[in-house]
């Protein structure tokens, strides 16, 4: 039996397994499974490898967790190494290679919401990203590949951030590229959204939300009532998915 999952904590919010499950079906594999690890710190990893061995093969990992399995792997990928976060995990003979596919999900979805030509110079918006967690080290990632000049925004100070209080109108339209890299919003607590003033949010900007389970979240709602064009972290999550796939079980 091969065995794939994904860690984090908590996963209720996670489709991965229903992915993969009808991935497996569709691909006629019998001899795979994929498990949910809530892990309660990432020193649980151990017991999981343990309790596994060679048929583990992969995992994912989500929130809290893309930083902190960094010190806890034999090799990381020069990607994931630059952007300081790792969501794909490949097994092999008890090694544990770290890749960061988030990059690549995020990048094909900026791609279709923005549309194209729009990250090429004199095109490419400015955006706020909301949100320091391991997501948004790929995100960042993106934006300065693609030459795009952004601002960092969390809840509290620190270097290189503004806070959601100094959000002003102004802040907001100037930049017309807005992305919630947070958990905010996420099944169950579907009402949470950032604290952004919303109605400084109009036609010309594009919200672009990394949760994907509800599809419509209220952070993306709050845009749509401005006139926003909105996408939802399901592309990111489905070729994040594949990527994953392509590294567990290629060479």
């Amino acid at each position: 039996m091969r065995v794939y999952g994904i860690i984090g904590r908590p996963l209720g919010h996670s489709l991965s397994r229903d992915y993969f499950e009808a991935k497996f079906d569709k691909l006629g594999l019998t001899d795979c499974r994929f498990e949910k690890f809530a892990l309660p710190g990432i020193g649980a990893i151990e017991g999981v490898l343990a309790e596994y061995g060679d048929s583990l093969k992969g995992f994912c990992v989500t929130i809290p967790y893309k930083k902190e399995i960094i010190a806890r792997l034999d090799s990381i990928s020069d990607e994931a190494r630059a952007i300081g976060a790792v969501n794909c995990v490949r097994v092999r003979e008890g090694r544990l290679a770290g890749f960061n596919t988030d990059a690549h999900g995020f990048r094909v979805g900026l791609e279709q919401l923005l549309g194209p030509g729009n990250l090429v110079p004199g095109h490419r918006p400015r955006a706020l990203v909301l949100g320091t967690g391991g997501a948004s080290c790929a995100v960042r990632h993106v934006l300065e590949t693609a030459g795009v000049d952004y601002k960092m925004v969390s809840r509290t100070p620190g270097p290189g951030l503004i806070t959601y209080a100094d959000l002003t109108p102004e802040i907001v339209n100037d930049h017309k590229l807005i992305v919630n890299t947070t958990p905010l919003g996420t099944t169950p607590d579907v009402e949470g959204k950032p604290p952004i003033p919303y109605g400084a949010v109009g036609p010309g900007h594009f919200l672009y939300d990394l949760v994907y389970n509800p599809p419509f979240t209220a952070f993306l709602a709050g845009g749509a009532r401005g006139g926003a064009a909105t996408m939802n972290g399901e592309a990111m999550f489905r070729n994040q998915a594949e990527k994953n796939w392509q590294i567990w079980n290629g060479d």
